[in-house]
């Protein structure tokens, strides 16, 4: 017997939110230049190796900071580095809103699962600027729990922290490796193409599954 999907759950960035993909996008959006090759793939990767105890929520905002400044061996200094970290996340996609008032109004609960850090937490929790993602039921995050996508005790904790089994839930998120862990743990997953405007293809997805009306 299939069980009944009774939440949805959404990762946020590339989902519910618009990202910036590149370290030049970033450094445009505060209003900075791209230094000494600091678009590199090596040092993208030492970059990438700073933020692993952040959004595990190991180090502090400040010691990120200091860390990743010196991966970057000084290209940009500590203000500079929170200026860009502010700028990976954008706007909310269009339609977020709606789409949660109508998944509430069908009778499911709604959720997010996200791998991020304590500033951007803070942005993503401000009511004024992201209202739509106010309007989930609870708020789950990978710096809050100690742990991170794919690894199956994110999912598992998640379970308990919502009191839902696994085959009651129904995720998105726009990276394949997080969906394929989810369906490893028992999850209905779908991954969103974070290239082109979201809402619809969730919608469509939960149209397929009988939870929402289809749209002529």
């Amino acid at each position: 017997m299939v069980a009944t999907i009774r939440l949805v759950c959404f990762d946020l960035g590339g989902v519910l939110v618009r990202l910036r993909t590149s370290w030049a996008d970033v450094c445009h959006a505060a209003g900075l230049d791209v230094r000494g090759g600091a678009d590199t793939g090596r040092v993208e990767q030492a970059r990438h190796e700073a933020m692993a105890p952040y959004v595990l929520g190991r180090i502090t905002h400040d010691e990120w900071v200091e860390q990743t400044a010196r991966a970057l061996r000084g290209l940009y200094s500590p203000a500079e580095i929170a200026a860009t970290h502010d700028q990976w996340i954008a706007e909310e996609f269009d339609g977020v809103g709606a789409l949660l008032n109508e998944i509430h109004a069908a009778g499911l609960r709604t959720a997010c699962l996200s791998n991020t850090n304590h500033a951007h937490w803070d942005r993503l929790s401000n009511k004024d600027h992201y209202p739509g993602v106010a309007r989930l039921g609870s708020l789950h995050a990978s710096h809050l729990l100690g742990l991170g996508k794919p690894d199956l005790a994110i999912y598992r904790a998640f379970e308990l922290a919502t009191n839902t089994s696994g085959a009651e839930i129904l995720f998105f998120d726009d990276l394949a490796v997080n969906v394929d862990a989810a369906r490893a743990a028992g999850w209905s997953a779908e991954r969103v193409d974070p290239g082109i405007e979201t809402v619809p293809q969730i919608r469509r997805w939960l149209a397929d599954r009988g939870l929402l009306p289809a749209r002529g």
